[in-house]
């Protein structure tokens, strides 16, 4: 068989993939989302049989809504930047140094995406109990960034890694200050990571459920939490479908826009090539 029919067989087979997995789900959410509540969608309609924008229209004025996205879309980029803050120094020294341990630390930074998100949320909700120091929002926050410190880390530390020392060398030989020497040297090889690192935190808190209710129920909803009371016991496909889009279409926005970031790398920091 040729290496020209592999590759059509490939394509094709990765186009199947994508539909399967993207294409499909996003037509049925949108077609439920449009599912006009006078007559209901079922077997053996192929397609619903009449479809108005009355589903949208309910959630935005009968629910919790507009203040959930206010609290989610404050909560999201407070998270993103503070866990990046708390990341940097760690990701430095694992990105910069060699020491004893290097391993067990990198080991060790990793562990909260092992731990489940109820099981953080329960002890931190009664550690700041004891503590006299419960804020929810304070205390979702900083369970987000607990949460998501390793993704932070994880791609900082890489990023770090590619600064090369001759150019930093070379820089503080020529006079260059600190400053000079971050944004001549370090800079374009971290910006993409920081990018990364800011938009993955920030998507992975819109879409966090656990912390945000066990620490903010009844009095401080998110997105994610009035998704999961529709699909709960009052089970509502159209509504969690029209909460689904709302959820899911900026983040896969933000996720386009990640992946042009991080094509946008210098391969001459990388590489040595230039």
């Amino acid at each position: 068989m040729r290496a020209g029919t592999i590759n059509r067989i490939l394509i094709v087979v990765l186009i199947g993939v994508c539909v399967l997995w993207l294409v499909i789900p996003f037509a049925m959410a949108i077609l439920w989302s449009i599912v006009d509540p006078s007559q209901a969608w079922s077997y053996p309609d192929l397609f619903p049989a009449r479809v108005s924008f009355q589903r949208w229209v309910d959630v935005w004025q009968n629910t919790a809504l507009k203040d959930a996205l206010v609290n989610s879309y404050t909560l999201a980029p407070s998270v993103a930047i503070t866990t990046l803050l708390l990341a940097t120094p760690t990701a430095y020294a694992i990105g910069r140094f060699e020491f004893p341990g290097k391993t067990a630390v990198q080991v060790l930074s990793l562990l909260p995406l092992v731990v489940p998100g109820f099981v953080i949320a329960v002890f931190m909700a009664s550690l700041l109990l004891n503590l006299g120091l419960y804020n929810r929002f304070a205390s979702i926050m900083l369970g987000h960034c607990v949460l998501f410190l390793p993704y932070a880390i994880r791609i900082l530390s890489v990023s770090f890694g590619l600064v090369r020392q001759d150019l930093i060398d070379a820089a503080r030989d020529l006079g260059a200050s600190p400053w000079a020497r971050f944004h001549a040297v370090y800079w374009p090889a971290l910006k993409p990571g920081v990018l990364a690192a800011l938009i993955i935190v920030f998507i992975q808190s819109i879409e966090e459920f656990a912390l945000a209710f066990i620490l903010g129920s009844p009095d401080f909803t998110t997105v994610p939490t009035i998704l999961y009371s529709f699909l709960g016991f009052n089970f509502v496909r159209s509504n969690a479908a029209v909460v689904s889009l709302i959820l899911v279409v900026p983040n896969v926005a933000l996720m386009l826009v990640l992946e042009r970031l991080l094509k946008s790398a210098n391969p001459a920091m990388v590489s040595g090539k230039g």
